[in-house]
């Protein structure tokens, strides 16, 4: 391998992705298991309301991202479709929740919205459910 080099092994590449996967989705059930248990704890839900959305249809919508995309994000099954609404949900923690907030206090929804859009564009990797579901559908 060429340090100063464009060009990557794939093999390597999948392995990055893999752990990138497992890490960053063990990571996010950390923030997704809480509100999922506020959610479902029956007491006032506090929370915040976006775009006219009831506090707790807002914390299902987090919820749904955090816990449920975080598990599919560490099998690598349908990796492209559920990095878009932790995309979305890392946008909008950033932005929108944190917007007036120092940067401190944002960078860990920047850092999460940067892996999930590399895991946007790279996909899931050969060690992935999606990469073995692709095998299988191939027609040779």
């Amino acid at each position: 391998m060429k340090f100063n080099s464009i060009s990557h092994n794939t093999n390597a590449l999948s392995i990055v992705l893999l752990i990138a996967r497992i890490f960053i989705g063990f990571a996010m059930l950390t923030h997704g298991y809480p509100k999922l248990q506020k959610l479902f704890s029956g007491e006032n839900i506090e929370f915040f309301s976006l775009f006219g959305l009831s506090a707790k249809l807002s914390l299902a919508l987090a919820v749904f991202a955090e816990f449920v995309g975080s598990f599919f994000i560490i099998l690598g099954l349908f990796t492209r479709t559920f990095s878009v609404p932790l995309i979305i949900t890392m946008l909008l923690a950033a932005f929108y929740v944190h917007g007036n907030d120092a940067f401190s206090e944002r960078e860990l929804a920047l850092l999460y919205l940067c892996v999930y859009i590399m895991l946007f564009v790279l996909g899931g990797g050969k060690y992935s459910i999606d990469a073995m579901m692709q095998k299988k559908t191939r027609v040779y």
